[in-house]
């Protein structure tokens, strides 16, 4: 049987996969001189895609998920051999859940991944000025962000606060003890 191909989805998988298990790799670290582009693209509606077809196996995409970094050029997998440039339509990820934790809004990922919101891990919406529709994103690691679903946003406001702010009166949240503004208070609320 031979070997996959380096830069093919088998290959990085591969590669990742012989990497120690201990947490998240540490990716920002590796520079590897073997770079190029890989044809897989994480959708806007968070569906990773590889030379058009959908990745099917759940376990792949988490370990891709684990070897995601972001540089000033580009999002790209990276181990210690290789680092191959992906497309990502909007955010890689998508915050699916939202839990309230000792003062804490600790989100979930479409990938497993848990993310407290607070200092080092900001909220941020931003606001389509042709349409006036909100588009919230969560930090979840070394400029990675996960866009945060229509309903775990919903939650958000249903927690959200009126509070008086340079910009006028906002509404926004509180986690491990930052607020978030969510948008100007009248607007997401009926």
């Amino acid at each position: 049987m031979s070997n996959p191909a380096p830069n093919s989805p088998a290959g990085l998988a591969a590669i990742a996969a012989a990497q120690p298990r201990r947490g998240l790799p540490p990716v920002h670290l590796w520079h590897p001189e073997n770079c190029g582009d890989i044809d897989i693209v994480i959708r806007r509606d968070g569906l990773w895609m590889h030379e058009g077809s959908p990745i099917g196996r759940k376990e792949l995409v988490r370990l891709f998920s684990t070897v995601l970094r972001r540089d000033p050029d580009g999002y790209f997998l990276v181990t210690p051999v290789e680092k191959m440039r992906i497309t990502v339509e909007d955010a890689p990820f998508h915050a699916v859940r939202v839990d309230l934790r000792d003062g804490a809004l600790v989100f979930t990922t479409d990938v497993g991944d848990e993310t407290v919101a607070g200092e080092e891990n900001p909220i941020r919406v931003e606001t389509d000025p042709a349409t006036g529709e909100p588009a919230p994103y969560v930090h979840v690691r070394r400029g990675l962000e996960a866009r945060i679903d229509r309903p775990v946003f919903y939650e958000l406001v249903a927690l959200a606060e009126e509070r008086e702010t340079p910009h006028g009166p906002q509404l926004g949240v509180r986690s491990a003890g930052v607020f978030f503004p969510l948008g100007p208070a009248g607007i997401h609320r009926a």
